[in-house]
């Protein structure tokens, strides 16, 4: 039998990823009520490796493809589509594995007070070859909260999208900005004060970074959560002074981002102008204790971390 999770797929430009994405979904051990792919415009061959692969989908599935309206658009067209008590999208460049679906509905009807529920993520890259895993990973995902997510959102960081599973009637409240560039992070503090954030701390999706994906381009994250902060600022109740000491916050994250990636140079300089968002001594004396470890140190012990939780 079909659940009540309506599974919307958002296609750009990634035939060459777009089959693993889908199969992922067919495997589900438990199925969605709906698949829907939405393809906003492709250029290369993914309409026709998606009809083909939709042949051997086992339950309801049907392709939109359309002109390119971006992503948000796209998001906000498949919610107006869906009639599941739960929602969930996976980008077309992304998977999930076999008990994802089962686990997030347990989760969700365990919690009943809950908008979302999200986990942690393998990271691979274009080739399909291991980077890292949140679960893992220093000072970039970690500590995820279970429960507010207020603390988490106003430091900048947020749930990673093809770990999430939104409730449908906390989404039927709020809409994606079609303005935004950074899709997910303006829509968590929309969703922040109607409810909780469930965490399950199992790695059940994966997550492909490559050259075009926006997670690249750390300065323009960065902005962009500052900026949807300011327009939500009535949804987060600061004053002038807090949102400052906010955005000190998010920029000193941005550093660490930066420095993780092995940028030392763009990392000294923006951690040097936000000081007061390390939050502690410990923090800031812990980044610049970091600015002197060889990144070939850094690399050894990430593998090491990946290899161990494998």
């Amino acid at each position: 039998m079909p659940s009540d999770i309506f599974v919307l797929v958002p296609s750009y430009n990634h035939a060459r990823f777009i089959e693993e994405c889908l199969r992922s979904i067919f495997a589900q051990t438990l199925r969605p009520r709906k698949l829907l792919v939405i393809d906003d415009g492709s250029s290369d061959d993914s309409v026709a490796v998606i009809t083909s692969v939709l042949r051997d989908c086992p339950f309801e599935a049907e392709l939109i493809a359309r002109q390119n309206r971006g992503l948000c658009a796209t998001l906000n067209e498949g919610f107006s589509k869906s009639d599941g008590k739960y929602f969930a999208y996976i980008g077309s460049d992304d998977y999930w594995m076999p008990g994802f679906l089962e686990a997030r509905h347990q989760l969700l009807e365990r919690r009943p007070d809950a908008v979302l529920g999200y986990g942690h993520a393998d990271i691979i890259d274009e080739n399909g070859r291991s980077v890292t895993s949140s679960a893992t990973s220093w000072g970039r995902w970690a500590r995820f909260p279970d429960g507010s997510a207020r603390a988490m959102l106003l430091e900048g960081r947020s749930p990673v999208s093809p770990t999430v599973v939104y409730r449908s009637l906390a989404l039927e409240k709020v809409r994606w900005n079609e303005g935004a560039r950074l899709e997910d992070y303006e829509m968590y503090l929309s969703l922040m004060d109607l409810g909780e954030f469930a965490f399950d701390p199992r790695v059940l999706a994966v997550w492909r970074v490559h050259a075009h994906n926006t997670s690249k381009d750390v300065d323009m994250l960065v902005e962009e959560v500052i900026a949807a902060q300011r327009r939500n600022r009535h949804i987060l109740g600061l004053s002038e002074h807090e949102m400052g000491r906010a955005e000190a916050r998010v920029r000193f994250r941005g550093a660490r981002v930066l420095l993780q990636d092995g940028k030392k140079a763009a990392a000294a300089s923006i951690a040097a102008h936000n000081t007061a968002g390390a939050g502690s001594f410990i923090g800031l004396a812990s980044f610049w204790a970091r600015m002197c470890v060889p990144m070939a140190v850094i690399d050894l012990v990430r593998r090491s971390k990946s290899i161990l939780v494998r």
